[in-house]
């Protein structure tokens, strides 16, 4: 959904952009890779792993290779983005650099404070994702730290009464979690924000242990035919296209047989500036030397990333975006 920042007359102008850059297979969304480090400890993710050391390697601004892209969407990511002291410099620099955008953070919410989000909702942060896949104190310890899920619920309160919105949890679908798939879509209506979806793989380190491949795909198909019917009822919880959502009973009973868009319509652009097609993917060139992706036959994972990029620009779906 787009932030209150946006009125309706930018509708349009969006719409504009988003043809014109598909019209010249030039990506659509641009994710900024700003670091590698990260304070957390989730078990599918090695970034935890990423030495200190690495900061110096770090870019100090990304407004070049905006300004080469010109995407229509942003999105700062990492590792843990928090940990960038100079973040709110680079999301500034990036939202002066394009003409028409839309930014959007993803964190895991540990070190996200109502003053720092409204710190970087000033700077130009236009939607925040929060990394959320259970109710619980699960939560806490998948990601490794203690009251995570608590200081995530007091942050999103803290922020809505200060006036922002644009928040969304960002929920990985896991074989452990399918329960919590519609109780998460509930309390983020409840807190008026959103919730997007995105399938779990083992392509980032291996990790099968929440794979949902072996014998998971009807509990799957029950739990996505509960999400549609929510969304059918209730439009702008539920962000993920209507698209994304049916295909994954298809993509785990391994039906999916069409070549990966990624690094078509999105692409990756690592801390040294480096781009890639995937996150989970190997780096290909520096942005400056950006050569055109091609389709690729590979099914390793069925990310949101992956499945929206393959959406079609159906009705439901620019009303999911818009409402």
């Amino acid at each position: 959904m787009l932030s209150s920042k946006y009125k309706p007359y930018h509708i349009p102008l969006f719409l504009a952009k988003y043809a014109w850059l598909v019209a010249r297979r030039r990506p659509v969304l641009v994710h900024f890779e700003v670091t590698m480090r990260c304070n957390a400890r989730c078990g599918f993710c090695d970034y935890w792993k990423t030495p200190s050391e690495a900061r110096d390697s770090e870019l100090k601004s990304f407004a070049d290779a905006a300004r080469f892209f010109n995407p229509m969407l942003v999105t700062f990511t990492g590792g843990e983005p928090l940990l960038r002291r100079d973040l709110e410099e680079l999301v500034a620099s990036v939202r002066d650099a394009i003409r028409l955008n839309y930014i959007m953070l993803i964190t895991h919410g540990g070190m996200l404070s109502v003053e720092r989000a409204r710190s970087l909702w000033s700077a130009g942060v236009d939607q925040f994702n929060i990394s959320l896949d259970y109710l619980d104190g699960r939560h806490d310890a998948a990601r490794g730290i203690p009251g995570l899920t608590d200081k995530i619920f007091a942050a999103i309160e803290g922020m809505r009464a200060s006036g922002m919105h644009g928040i969304r949890f960002n929920t990985v679908i896991k074989n452990d979690n399918l329960d919590q798939l519609l109780p998460l879509v509930h309390r983020a209506e409840e807190l008026g924000v959103g919730v997007n979806f995105s399938l779990y793989t083992d392509f980032k380190n291996g990790n099968k242990d929440f794979l949902l491949q072996d014998g998971f795909a009807t509990q799957a198909q029950e739990a996505i035919d509960g999400l549609l019917a929510f969304k059918r009822r209730r439009r702008g919880v539920i962000t993920n296209s209507d698209y994304y959502l049916e295909q994954i009973p298809r993509y785990l009973r391994g039906e999916m047989r069409e070549p990966c868009q990624s690094g078509i319509r999105t692409i990756h652009v690592d801390p040294t500036g480096h781009v890639k097609r995937c996150p989970d993917f190997p780096t290909d060139f520096h942005w400056s030397q950006f050569a055109e992706y091609k389709p690729i036959d590979c099914n390793r994972c069925y990310y949101a990333c992956r499945g929206e990029a393959q959406a079609p620009l159906r009705l439901s779906r620019v009303q999911d975006v818009f409402a």
